[in-house]
């Protein structure tokens, strides 16, 4: 195989009519802020920017020092489709209906306007590659006003590989080749520019110098805890999406040796995926467009690493809906800074409207961050909130709803046909890791009710104060 350029990969996927220019050039209104919308999937902070020890990210690192960073960001359902259905509408699961893999947002919400569109209502070129969307709405045609270029990984049958190929000899390497060839081309334009890159979603197949960089002595710590003592069983699962693989064992826990092996190769695979992201930021430098366009990069989900007996994502806890977030908007204030305020993954739409001066939507169900890119110590959420949905056994099927403040998860599970409710609380400066469900100890009763008060209120009453629907003021 061999690298690609971004007119012959949109030729070859049949988006590219006629020669001639990739992009109309038009005047674009002041200021000129663009945006590189950069998408990683199952991604967990496991950064350098993010104080991991080990896992290495030179070119997120480099990215986080130009903007800020968000310490305690979450996804809103940590699965794929819904999770970025509910970014790229501005929308929770619950409006959107998206809570699984083949369910198109438009089903429910044909008129819905995805944040791409709303830019592209208000003078933008707008269009992306690799995956952004999730499926079925792959491509959502009146998101872009160039159509988009996806190519989908070929399924492995093994969960990992070190491969000896070239970067660009994968699709993360061509949909970055891609997407630096298209800066190039927008020069002139006012953009929205969306990369979505697939790895360290499974299957973890890199070039093998990435698995190079961590020997496998290096990797510590396989031997995690198991579920949580207390918790339903619902609330966990039998990590299915990493037992497809023929190399994985069918049921029951993977082999301390083979869980080493999976970790090494995620952080591989994170370290690609890392390099790709800086191939971006240096077209972007060299371009002469880094001082004009906004840089958000984000996860769909974070990802279980063995974690109380866990593998892969969706789940309510930690490790699932802990999510990366970094935003770097030239000429804005605090630089390199962490911001450790409550945010979610459904505030970007909003920001992303505020920073470039494009009207905020009336619906949107997430809070603009630039009171916090301006202030990361201001007062901000009480609580975020995310849910998973879940057959439960005997009642059909069910939802876990559950918020995160800045000491505790509460989690209340519950099915559509009758009043039946089971709860979740971890207390994290207590226990750091989610080992002991202490939701029935009489004494934190009180706490429970609290709690269950907040979540029932559910996300509009815990606006922050800079937010012009929230009922408290700063």
């Amino acid at each position: 195989m061999r690298a690609i350029s971004r007119r012959q990969f949109l030729a070859a996927s049949g988006t590219l009519a006629a020669p001639g220019p990739l992009f109309a050039a038009q005047k674009s209104p002041a200021p000129a802020t663009n945006v590189l919308f950069i998408v990683v999937d199952d991604l967990r902070p496991d950064l350098g920017c993010y104080e991991h020890p080990r896992v290495q990210t030179p070119n997120i690192d480099r990215l986080a020092e130009r903007g800020i960073r968000f310490r305690r960001n979450y996804c809103q359902q940590a699965s794929g489709t819904p999770s970025r259905a509910s970014v790229l509408t501005g929308l929770r699961p619950d409006t959107t209906r998206v809570y699984d893999a083949t369910t198109s947002f438009r089903r429910h919400l044909p008129d819905a306007v995805t944040v791409p569109e709303h830019f592209k209502r208000h003078g933008y070129q707008t269009t992306a590659f690799g995956k952004v969307f999730g499926p079925p709405e792959i491509d959502d045609r009146p998101s872009w006003s160039i159509a988009p270029s996806f190519s989908e990984e070929t399924p492995g049958g093994q969960s990992w590989l070190a491969l000896d190929a070239g970067d660009n000899e994968l699709t993360d390497g061509k949909t970055a080749d891609a997407a630096v060839e298209a800066l190039g081309d927008l020069r002139g334009s006012r953009f929205f520019l969306a990369t979505g890159f697939s790895k360290p979603h499974l299957p973890f197949a890199v070039p093998k110098k990435y698995f190079d960089l961590y020997p496998v002595s290096s990797i510590k710590n396989t031997e995690q805890p198991g579920p949580p003592r207390g918790a339903p069983d619902y609330a966990l699962h039998s990590s299915p999406e990493l037992r497809d693989y023929r190399d994985i064992p069918s049921e029951g826990p993977i082999p301390a040796p083979q869980a080493k092996r999976l970790i090494r190769a995620y952080y591989a695979s994170i370290s690609y995926v890392d390099a790709q992201i800086g191939r971006l930021l240096d077209g972007l430098d060299e371009s002469g467009l880094a001082e004009s366009t906004i840089v958000c990069l984000w996860s769909d989900s974070g990802f279980h690493l063995g974690d109380l007996g866990l593998w892969t994502k969706n789940t309510s806890f930690e490790s699932a809906v802990h999510t990366p977030m970094i935003i770097a908007a030239p000429g804005r204030r605090n630089r390199g800074r962490n911001c450790r305020a409550l945010t979610e993954l459904v505030d970007l739409y909003p920001t992303l409207c505020d920073l470039c001066g494009v009207p905020i939507p009336a619906d949107l169900e997430g809070s603009s961050l630039t009171p916090l890119i301006e202030d990361p110590e201001r007062l901000w959420k009480r609580a975020v909130f995310s849910q998973i949905p879940r057959d439960i056994p005997g009642r059909g099927a069910g939802m876990g709803r559950s918020l995160r403040t800045p000491r505790y998860r509460y989690t209340e599970w519950t099915d559509d046909d009758t009043p039946y409710k089971a709860s979740e609380l971890y207390d994290y400066e207590v226990l750091p890791l989610e080992t002991v469900n202490v939701s029935s100890r009489p004494r934190n009763v009180s706490l429970v009710n609290g709690l269950a008060g907040i979540l029932e209120e559910g996300w509009a009453g815990s606006l922050p104060p800079s937010d012009p629907r929230s009922s408290v003021k700063s």
